[in-house]
């Protein structure tokens, strides 16, 4: 362990607890050696603003399988703000944990990413470490809510909806079908492919469906090109984009039906769960992750009561999506949420968490 960073102190704080038995053991085991990371890191330590848990535990959706997820933010250090080095992101995959960088978090947090926008509304027994700072970053986070949240959290419901799409078009319908499935997962995508990366237009990437070229196909998507003079390295990442897409489809070629079946469950929980979150920022200003009036909902969801026997879901379920993707819209219509956040407030406040770690003054 570098002495320079001693280690955070990861045991709970004066917090109100829920479910306090299985809470209280995944705080302990923060303190074990699988997370000596936390402590050792040299990114990590005594920069470390708050460390919380997140998925099925955070939704309140957890069951004996469920797995931990944590999730935190670190202060980005001195030499990452005034010298060479560069801090991002720590993921350990073995625990699946990501601690996001301060810079990279405000990012994230600036365009409601609801993966990261989830870590400023916990149930307080649900931050496993928070430093002053930590509790600092919670207390603006209305500076981060917008109406951005329209499209962040109703589109990852949409991508979450074409999944469920995909996996069942690829048991009962044609191939022609499927591949416009596909063709529509991507131009969801591809939605946000102009704000993201560099001088990118509509039009200049054309997806269409034609008679295949591929023996295999009946159909498949074809694609015309017009850019010049592009970063490669932007161009690169808008096609992992579309190709990962294409794989995850195609991943469900081979189905193992009850293991995917529960996954689908989950996708369809989140759809659902998603909208409701997004539904409360645009109409509270609240972020609010563990939902309590609805999980007997979001729970039967996820344990298949809403899918058939041949694994379509019902149209009570579907029902339920259109109930809250018309709240959804409706929230967008009448919300008092600024376009975009204040970004002079903002970087008010960035500044002066930054100024505190470049003067040693971090808490």
């Amino acid at each position: 362990m570098n002495a320079a960073y001693p280690a955070a102190d990861f045991q709970s704080k004066d917090v109100e607890e829920h479910n306090v038995g299985d809470i209280r053991k995944i705080k302990e085991s923060l303190n074990g050696r699988e997370y000596d990371f936390l402590r050792e890191n040299v990114h990590l330590g005594r920069h470390v603003m708050l460390v919380g848990l997140a998925g099925s535990y955070a939704y309140g959706t957890d069951n004996e399988n469920s797995d931990v997820d944590i999730r935190g933010v670190a202060l980005n250090r001195k030499s990452d703000l005034i010298g060479l080095t560069e801090f991002e992101q720590y993921t350990d995959s073995h625990t699946d944990t990501v601690i996001y960088g301060f810079s990279k978090i405000v990012r994230l947090l600036l365009e409601c990413n609801p993966n990261t926008m989830e870590l400023l509304g916990l149930r307080p027994e649900h931050y496993l470490y928070l430093s002053d700072m930590g509790r600092e970053l919670i207390e603006n986070s209305a500076l981060f809510l917008s109406r951005r949240a329209i499209q962040s959290f109703g589109g990852y419901a949409d991508a979450q909806l074409r999944r469920l799409q995909n996996a069942l078009a690829r048991d009962g319908y044609p191939q022609q079908e499927k591949e416009g499935h596909i063709l529509n997962s991507i131009r969801n995508a591809m939605y946000e492919f102009c704000r993201r990366y560099a001088d990118f237009e509509e039009g200049q990437v054309r997806l269409y469906t034609d008679r295949a070229v591929n023996r295999e196909l009946e159909t498949e998507i074809f694609m015309d090109v017009n850019l010049r003079h592009y970063p490669l390295r932007d161009y690169k990442s808008m096609w992992m984009e579309m190709n990962h897409i294409v794989k995850d489809y195609e991943k469900l070629g081979k189905r193992n039906r009850k293991k995917d079946d529960n996954h689908l469950n989950k996708h369809a929980m989140h759809l659902i769960r998603l909208l409701m979150t997004g539904i409360d920022i645009l109409e509270k200003g609240e972020i609010c992750v563990y939902r309590e009036k609805e999980h007997d909902l979001l729970l039967a969801v996820r344990n298949g009561e809403y899918q058939k026997e041949n694994g379509t879901f019902s149209s009570d379920f579907y029902d339920i999506v259109s109930m809250y993707e018309k709240r959804l819209a409706y929230a967008a219509v009448h919300t008092s949420l600024p376009e975009a956040p204040d970004i002079e407030r903002v970087q008010e406040y960035v500044m002066s968490v930054n100024e505190r770690v470049v003067r040693d003054a971090i808490s």
